[in-house]
């Protein structure tokens, strides 16, 4: 076979070459490139949707505040029961006195209070409402720093906290309980004291811890019961 002269014979070896780097201009470049671009987009598409992964848009973070637990402060004094009044204030009226506040919702208080024979007796029960579980926790974490020398009580909200203590004045002895209690974003707070105006001395520290605590579980199942309602 007769060899094609030099020129002839590159030109014969590059046009393949040629060829196939014009068809893939066509196809990247080309008129033929739009097309397969969408074809591609399509699939991916078609993908997407087949396995169920396409990313939804993220959303816009909800405005809507966290729900509290209690939103109002429940009525003090009905909040203990008659039968616990005449037992720990006797000759007291059991409807009691509610002490102004300058938000009901938020901040209640019953008062109690009566002299019998020579036997003084007071009770006051509170209830706070605070904006979370946090800020209530950290109010009942102060004021019980406040009160040295008590012990929790087990079974009374989230946590609870009990202190008695004595005082004298004149030779005239009072002991006065407290209960501080934390339910979620609600404190209930409860004061019990007594005094002997005829022995000079006061009741004793069990008497006036448990007649505290008494009022103290009433008052959170009313708590309790007003969310409830």
């Amino acid at each position: 076979m007769r060899e094609l002269p030099l020129p002839l014979a590159l030109t014969a070896r590059l046009s393949p070459v040629v060829v196939l780097a014009c068809a893939g201009w066509a196809l990247t470049s080309g008129p033929f490139a739009a097309s397969s671009a969408d074809g591609e987009k399509t699939a991916q598409q078609q993908t997407r949707d087949t396995d169920g992964q396409s990313s939804p848009e993220p959303s816009a973070p909800s405005s809507t505040a966290a729900s509290k637990t209690y939103a109002s402060a429940p009525v003090p004094c009905t909040s203990i029961s008659a039968k616990t009044i005449t037992s720990l204030v006797p000759g007291a009226k059991t409807a009691g006195k509610e002490i102004p506040s300058t938000d009901a919702t938020l901040r209640r208080t019953c008062s109690w209070n009566a002299l019998k024979g020579y036997d003084y007796r007071w009770l006051d029960v509170s209830f706070e409402i605070m904006a979370s579980d946090d800020a209530a926790q950290k109010s009942y974490q102060q004021r019980t720093s406040d009160k040295s020398g008590g012990g929790a009580v087990p079974g009374l909200g989230d946590e609870a906290y009990s202190v008695v203590n004595l005082t004298t004045d004149n030779k005239q002895e009072t002991r006065e309980g407290a209960v501080i209690a934390r339910a979620a974003n609600a404190i209930v707070a409860v004061t019990y004291n007594g005094s002997d105006f005829e022995t000079k001395k006061a009741p004793s520290t069990d008497e006036i811890n448990k007649g505290a605590i008494k009022a103290a579980k009433e008052a959170a199942a009313a708590l309790e019961d007003g969310r409830k309602s």
